[in-house]
């Protein structure tokens, strides 16, 4: 069905006249004309009685209006958010530090592919920082180690596995077996009290009622990471935190008996009612959930 054939209909309804229609629409009155005759023929009836220059709805027509209006409304409304949608000037971005670190510029270069016009801004901070941002409206999604909250919904990127990681030449990497009596002995660098990764780690100790030696406890992953090269201990991070400097033999993963499987998820998290973005829908299409 033609949208334009039903928007001419409506304007002939509401203005009583086939020329002051025309003159709403910015067409001539025969167009507008040609356009109820097509709308007529589409539906196989009769729209109006004509009685010279006099026209009135028929009953057919009556019946017919309200829902043209219905239609030309939802045409109009999901017009509209779309340009909301698929216009936008630019995009804001929230990450925790250590994704925006690690993780953001591996993906970055495919969202700027995709939205070439968009300009794009990155606000870090902690996952706790970003979830407010969100909330509050002042980044239009954040990608986050996972943080649940009744006003935002979630999409999983990937699930992210947490082992024990060494510096070069240390101990642990010379014996044949590593369990986790032994890791509780090392000085241990712990971070972000409180979040995921860390009760993970916590409950994985009280769970076989081993007291940790806890030598540092910082309040970021990253932190924890550069204290590690710097030899302060050993610490238990996310996979995605230390991917360069595994690549480079700056750190090393230490496999532990009997193998213990931790992980924590990397989430794109948006505000409830934002799922209709296009970025959100980009995403949608990248990831399965």
């Amino acid at each position: 069905m033609n949208i334009e054939n039903i928007e001419a209909f409506i304007y002939v309804c509401q203005l009583g006249s086939f020329n002051k229609a025309a003159e709403a629409l910015f067409l001539t009155q025969p167009s507008v004309t040609a356009r109820i005759q097509s709308l007529e023929r589409e539906m196989n009836l009769k729209l109006f009685h004509r009685n010279g220059k006099n026209i009135s709805l028929s009953d057919k027509g009556e019946h017919f209006f309200p829902h043209a209006q219905k239609i030309l409304q939802s045409y109009q409304d999901a017009k509209y958010g779309m340009q909301q949608v698929v216009l936008p000037n630019e995009l804001n971005i929230g990450s925790a530090l250590s994704i925006s670190n690690n993780v953001l510029p591996t993906i970055l270069p495919e969202i700027k592919s995709e939205f070439n016009n968009v300009r794009m801004k990155i606000v870090t901070g902690h996952s706790k920082d970003i979830l407010n941002k969100v909330i509050n409206k002042d980044v239009d999604f954040g990608i986050v180690r996972t943080e649940t909250h009744p006003q935002v919904e979630s999409i999983l990127l990937y699930e992210d596995p947490i082992h024990l990681f060494v510096p070069p030449g240390h101990e642990l990497l010379n014996q044949s077996k590593v369990t986790l009596e032994n890791v509780g002995n090392q000085p241990l660098i712990f971070f972000d009290y409180g979040s995921m990764d860390w009760l993970y780690i916590h409950r994985l100790f009280s769970n076989n009622h081993i007291t940790p030696n806890i030598a540092l406890e910082v309040d970021n992953m990253e932190t924890a990471k550069n204290l590690l090269l710097q030899g302060m201990g050993i610490s238990f991070l996310p996979e995605h935190c230390v991917k360069k400097e595994l690549e480079k033999g700056q750190l090393f993963r230490v496999a532990l008996t009997p193998p213990i499987k931790m992980s924590i998820n990397i989430d794109l998290i948006y505000l409830k009612g934002r799922s209709k973005s296009i970025f959100i829908n980009f995403f949608k299409g990248k990831f399965k959930i």
